[in-house]
């Protein structure tokens, strides 16, 4: 949430994406005109490939974003019928052939048969699909790897689900990005007695009220700490951390505006002019977020149909988050903002760690998964004169 929004100043929508773009230039290494010329790319494109999703329906595997050797949308198909290559936005969109499995054929075994092999994989797995190739990921911990063997896991999961599957091993040390170590919304943990943090993410409204959004698994009753220190209660209304969701409303008569922080400072300020919904989310987008402990980052998405292991949703999780490769993510920032320029793509909930804490991965909620009536504050993009 942003008080006193009037006496910060907020970025245009084109200051915001040149913000990101440093991030993406530095990350693949391509000068700055270039990184900006992509992610205006990969904003246009997507109504292009929302598009060829449903004009595919029956073959789609999978749309991924490809940044290297050349930057270009790949689409993958089942069956061998050649589809001509596109250009959308300056984009070139190039169609691949053969693969097993459509997308849909792909979460239906997940939720049917992958997600949980309790009964022959004792140990904890994520489960995810890869848009890239057409298959579904499986992350079993070594120690099954070592019992079972990778390749008797994967023949296995293969004869469950019928469709192709990639094992990979990954200790699984995945948790809810804590509620310790931040700085911008406070409460008391009622199971702990003590103080936690949080970060909050997108303000809201029911069309009466307004609010903000977080992570369910922070305090009920939260204060916004502003950047002068002064402290504005919260009031709790609801949440929802079941499956899919992982999200909290909490009140606020102060959040008039659609503007969030997307780094520390009174500078970083971003009014949300859309969002992205989560079957248009590619693999391979290149997104950021923001946390009171980890600060401002950027990477790619990687599964874009990602189910936790364990009980991390209040029971079994739905294969519904998505995932963005580390390293920049460490516990601390639940309920922060996954955006990229003034676009709303979600709000962060977990955090999967190497043994040596390291992070392989953090995802998060898509908006889309708002508990009715709340709705993301959208306003029009400010343009210069």
């Amino acid at each position: 949430m942003a008080s006193a929004a009037s006496a910060q100043p907020v970025k245009t929508q084109a200051e915001a994406l040149a913000d990101d773009a440093v991030q993406y230039a530095a990350h693949y290494r391509v000068l700055g005109d270039e990184a900006l010329r992509r992610l205006q790319g990969q904003q246009a494109s997507a109504p292009a490939t929302d598009a060829i999703a449903q004009e595919f329906a029956s073959r789609l595997a999978g749309i991924s974003i490809q940044h290297s050797p050349d930057y270009r949308i790949v689409v993958l198909l089942t069956g061998d019928e050649p589809v001509s290559d596109r250009v959308a936005d300056g984009v070139p969109i190039v169609f691949t052939t053969g693969a097993k499995a459509t997308r849909q054929q792909a979460i239906m075994a997940l939720r049917k048969h992958l997600i949980d092999l309790r009964s022959e994989l004792p140990g904890a797995r994520g489960a995810g699909y890869d848009q890239r190739t057409g298959e579904i990921v499986l992350l079993v911990t070594s120690a099954d790897a070592q019992k079972f063997g990778l390749d008797s896991i994967r023949a296995r999961a293969e004869q469950l689900g019928g469709v192709p599957v990639r094992v990979q091993v990954n200790e699984l040390i995945e948790q809810n990005m804590s509620v310790d170590g931040g700085g911008r919304v406070e409460g008391l943990n009622a199971e702990t007695g003590r103080r936690n943090v949080c970060t909050d993410a997108f303000v809201v409204t029911d069309g009466v009220r307004t609010g903000i959004a977080t992570a369910a698994h922070c305090p009920d009753e939260l204060t916004y700490v502003d950047p002068e220190g002064t402290n504005l209660p919260l009031p709790f209304v609801e949440q929802d951390g079941v499956g899919y969701r992982d999200v909290q409303i909490n009140l606020s008569d102060q959040a008039t505006e659609p503007l969030f922080h997307s780094d520390r400072g009174a500078d970083s300020l971003r009014r949300v002019t859309t969002w992205r919904n989560r079957d248009s989310t590619r693999a391979g987008d290149f997104v950021c977020h923001f946390g009171e402990s980890s600060g401002y980052s950027c990477a790619e998405v990687e599964l874009t149909d990602y189910a936790p292991p364990g009980a991390l949703c209040g029971g079994p999780c739905s294969p519904t988050w998505i995932t963005v490769r580390g390293p920049n993510c460490i516990p601390g920032d639940s309920g922060g903002p996954v955006f990229i320029g003034s676009v709303a793509l979600g709000i962060a909930k977990g955090v999967n760690r190497a043994p040596t804490g390291q992070c392989n991965f953090y995802y998060y909620m898509s908006t889309d998964y708002l508990p009715l009536p709340w709705r993301l504050m959208v306003a029009a993009p400010i343009k210069r004169r």
